[in-house]
């Protein structure tokens, strides 16, 4: 019989990997209609609405002992990686920033090793190591990597990735017997807010009524807001609780993986080497995971 919890894991690693993996296209076509800042603020604002219902039963966990660690989740987890991204895809393809995202895991590790004190296996080590080489494999390859003039871009998503790293490693830390709803739900509250007093204050109003394709827009982006923010936080950070930090951070090395498919559908040209380098990906992925 096979083990279901041992492959669990795995199953809710690749299904994250296509939701977010999905989502620098969804964020694409928000951009076609609305500014950065916008899309960014609907993304988190569209997730705490989601997530509301449950905030009127685990309110009291924003006002207990946790609230500083949830408070650090929520602005650095989802609210400052979201501008820095939508801002990053005003100079790189939605691709590209995929491919960048894979330097999480090798921030989370660093960050676990020398603030964290925690323990970590060479043969880890040696993982996260491979599965950058070939995310750098795949950006370069990639017929649309193009970084010319875009570096300060790219530096906008190198960002963001370090701050998933603390928000990955403050989750294993200190929020282990925190249930992933309460953490994503109160992790929303402190920012959600926020992002819908921004909003509203911008031309956010104006552009939906004048732009003909407001509506289709706001509807790519409340996909990316529902799907791949409020519910792909909750089981994200329930992986994390089942694994640890670096396999769960791990999730983007395979993001690239869809990025360039949806690439393709969009008429970008996938080669024989870019298969090479998606093995190498998931050879770092695996040995990420070894436990003995």
């Amino acid at each position: 019989m096979i083990n279901s919890t041992r492959f669990l894991p795995w199953i809710i690693l690749i299904a994250l990997a296509f939701v977010w993996g999905s989502s620098f296209i969804l964020m694409k076509r928000g951009l076609e209609v609305f500014s950065s800042t916008q899309v960014a603020s609907l993304r988190i604002f569209i997730a705490f609405l989601s997530l509301l219902p449950f905030l009127i039963l685990k309110y009291k966990y924003m006002i207990g002992q946790k609230a500083k660690w949830l408070f650090l989740v929520g602005l650095l987890g989802n609210g400052i990686p979201a501008f820095l991204f939508t801002r990053a895809q005003l100079g790189l393809s939605s691709a590209v920033t995929g491919m960048l995202n894979s330097l999480t895991p090798l921030f989370t590790l660093i960050l676990a090793v020398l603030a964290f004190q925690a323990k970590t296996k060479t043969i880890n080590i040696v993982g996260v190591i491979i599965g950058l080489i070939g995310a750098c494999g795949l950006i370069f390859y990639n017929s649309s990597s193009d970084f010319s003039g875009n570096i300060v871009y790219a530096f906008y998503v190198v960002i963001a990735t370090m701050l998933y790293a603390i928000s990955v490693n403050v989750i294993k830390k200190h929020l282990q017997e925190i249930d992933s709803i309460v953490i994503a739900t109160c992790a929303f509250s402190f920012v959600g807010p926020f992002a819908g007093i921004y909003l509203f204050s911008s031309d956010f109003i104006s552009v939906v009524i004048s732009n003909s394709e407001a509506w289709k827009a706001l509807g790519y982006i409340s996909i990316l807001a529902v799907i791949g923010s409020a519910f792909s936080v909750i089981i994200f950070n329930r992986l994390i609780k089942m694994t640890n930090a670096l396999f769960a951070s791990s999730v983007t090395y395979l993001i690239p993986v869809v990025a360039m498919f949806w690439g393709a559908l969009d008429g970008e040209q996938i080669l024989f080497i870019h298969f090479i380098w998606i093995s190498v990906i998931l050879a770092g992925v695996y040995l990420v995971n070894v436990q003995k």
